[in-house]
């Protein structure tokens, strides 16, 4: 029997309304990717940091160090040399432009030819488009519709999901699952045999929806049925993209894959998934890119959320440890309210802190996920913070909330009211240690001082006022 549902339409077959399901943060596994490599990256950097003086021998031990990352990483040997024989080359020949130090000159070239590695990247527009994936059985293609049609939902945009394979029977309920998840567009058909009616029908029925994702058929080999089946499908369904979802867990296996499909359907572009749980990522991402498909996508954890946009400047620089701030401006934008934030910001501008204003800003901030995974993206705090003292900051901040559940309204608004008995009180009910509330006044005091001496540096209120506005925040007063 056809299926067809529309975001915001009840479905018989969900076990709860799509609007009321609740879909998990991301997990941010991303930054745990490939962090072996990246620790081996960033303790080179060091010994660049650490040393008196750039000479011939710490060119030679960098280079070395970086080689057997590269190695360990499952890059391919002959790619790793190639890539550290040019380091090595234009670290020793090329001259450091002006206001640059020789330290940061070698940085930057280390940084330029990790980036190569990992080819020029291409982005998927945001815009009303089809696309079909296609892969091998076992690589996440269902998954990565989902998370796909998460990431355009994200974007502004409708999405509907089809499922066209048909050759493996849990597929159709996975991705009707997903759907419901995300409150998507679905259609398929348990009972149909024949991909190309389906994907016919579905995008038919899905008329009017943004981006459609077709789920095709898998197998065990790039065999010609598949060929044939993923030809006709994307005929009828006039895909803009074709977009080859590989397993990061094949390692360097990656390339020859990406290659054949390549050769065989003209894909668009490659969403690398489970970059989260293997070594071997590092191979799976260069040997894509030797190819020439260019990676659009990384799939980065288990949740719906967890899929990135291929950035190689942007990954190489969180490897590097050196920070990721459009990044992190993204990832803000998806997580904050802007309404919110902009009333907050005129509160604090026009120097009003009390415990409701800080209880938004720690909200504000656990809603962008992890301390641990936030300070990856902040340039000089990537990779310099222990993660046992991002974790207690964490719980901290969890626990600064748990209290001020606890509080009243007027305790909110004004703090100084609570003195030793509402101090007992406060700590009962919240089930912590008057010394743990006492530990929140202290913070929200430091906190009140510090914003209340921005509110009347006139200088200082007025560039960050001018770069508000630049940005397109409201700063008026209320």
């Amino acid at each position: 029997m056809k299926t067809a549902d529309f975001p915001g339409t009840p479905s018989s077959s969900r076990a709860l309304p799509a609007a009321k399901l609740k879909t998990p943060r991301a997990t941010w596994r991303s930054y745990m990717v490939l962090e072996k490599l990246g620790d081996s990256l960033r303790a080179a950097l060091r010994k660049i940091a650490g040393a008196s003086y750039i000479d011939e021998s710490l060119i030679k031990e960098i280079v070395r160090d970086i080689q057997r990352a590269l190695i360990q990483a499952d890059v391919n040997v002959q790619l790793s040399l190639s890539i550290t024989r040019e380091l090595h080359r234009r670290a020793l020949e090329e001259t450091p432009p002006p206001g640059m130090s020789p330290r940061e000159h070698v940085v930057r070239i280390i940084y330029e030819e990790l980036v190569k590695i990992l080819g020029a990247s291409r982005d998927v527009p945001l815009q009303k488009q089809r696309i079909l994936l296609v892969g091998l059985y076992g690589q996440g293609k269902t998954t990565t519709a989902g998370k796909l049609a998460k990431y355009f939902q994200k974007k502004g945009l409708s999405v509907g999901l089809v499922a066209a394979d048909v050759h493996r029977p849990a597929a159709y309920d996975q991705l009707k699952q997903l759907a419901a998840q995300i409150n998507a567009g679905f259609y398929g058909d348990p009972e149909a045999k024949d991909a190309v009616k389906i994907a016919k029908a579905g995008v038919k029925a899905l008329e009017g929806i943004d981006v459609i994702i077709v789920d095709s058929s898998g197998r065990h080999a790039l065999e010609p049925d598949l060929i044939k089946e993923i030809e006709s499908v994307g005929k009828a369904v006039q895909a803009d993209e074709r977009l080859l979802v590989l397993d990061a867990t094949v390692g360097q296996q990656a390339g020859p894959q990406a290659k054949a499909f390549h050769d065989a359907v003209a894909i668009t572009g490659v969403i690398v998934t489970k970059l989260d749980g293997t070594a071997k990522g590092g191979g799976a991402l260069s040997a894509v890119a030797e190819v020439k498909a260019p990676i659009v996508f990384i799939g980065v954890g288990e949740t719906i959320d967890d899929l990135e946009k291929f950035e190689p400047p942007r990954f190489i620089s969180r490897l590097l440890g050196m920070g990721d701030l459009e990044t992190l401006l993204e990832h803000a934008q998806e997580a904050i309210d802007a309404q919110k934030a902009e009333a907050l910001t005129k509160k604090i501008m026009a120097g009003k802190f009390t415990l409701h204003e800080m209880y938004e800003q720690i909200e504000m901030l656990t809603d962008m996920g992890p301390m641990r995974k936030l300070a990856s993206l902040i340039p000089g705090v990537a990779g310099k913070m222990k993660d046992s003292d991002m974790e207690s900051t964490q719980a901290r901040l969890r626990r600064f909330k748990i209290i001020m559940d606890s509080m009243t309204d007027a305790e909110m608004t004004d703090p100084k009211k609570v003195k030793s008995s509402r101090v007992q009180r406060i700590a009962r009910g919240a089930g912590v240690s008057p010394r743990e509330v006492k530990e929140l006044l202290r913070n929200y005091e430091t906190s009140r001082k510090a914003i209340k001496g921005f509110a009347g540096n006139r200088k200082m209120r007025k560039q960050l006022m001018a770069q508000l506005e630049a940005s397109g925040v409201d700063v008026g007063e209320e």
